[in-house]
C-alpha cells in the first residue's frame, strides 16, 4: 500500500522552508535516527529568550524533510521554552499527518530542536 502525504506535508518537502545553514547560530544540533538513517540539523537564532529564526538541513525521506520544514515555520516566533515544548503529534498535526510508519520523522524533528535549545543553554550556561 502506497503512503500518503497531505497536500501540506508535499508541499513541505517540495518547497522547504528555511533550509540552508545558519552561520553563528546561538544553539545547533544534529539528531539522527539510527533506524532508518534519516538526519536533521537544525539551527536557532534566540533573542531575549525568543527563537527569531531557525534553519535546517535534513537527509531522509519525504516525511523527514517535511517535519524539518514545517517546525522551523513553527518555532520561529516562539519563546525558548514554548518551542522546546513542541511535541511530535503537534509536528503531524502541522503536516496534516503523516503516514503510520512515517512518525518517526515528527519526532526526529521534535528531537531536533529539543537539542539545539539544550546547545544554546550550554553556551550560555543556563
Amino acid at each position: 500500500m502506497a503512503e500518503t502525504y497531505s497536500e501540506i506535508a508535499l508541499d513541505h518537502f517540495r518547497n522547504p522552508r528555511n533550509a540552508g545553514t545558519m552561520h553563528d547560530a546561538d544553539g545547533a544540533a544534529s539528531v539522527e535516527n539510527p533506524a532508518s538513517g534519516a538526519v536533521v540539523s537544525l539551527q536557532l537564532r534566540i533573542v531575549h529568550e525568543r527563537v527569531v529564526h531557525a534553519m535546517f538541513q535534513a537527509q531522509g525521506c519525504t516525511a523527514t524533510i517535511a517535519a524539518a520544514s514545517a517546525l522551523t515555520e513553527m518555532v520561529s516566533g516562539l519563546p525558548v521554552a514554548a518551542a522546546g515544548a513542541v511535541t511530535r503529534a503537534e509536528v503531524e498535526d502541522m503536516l496534516g499527518g503523516l503516514p503510520p510508519a512515517r512518525r518517526h520523522a515528527a519526532a526526529l524533528a521534535r528531537d531536533a530542536v529539543r537539542a539545539a535549545i539544550a546547545d544554546f543553554r550550554a553556551r550560555v550556561g543556563a
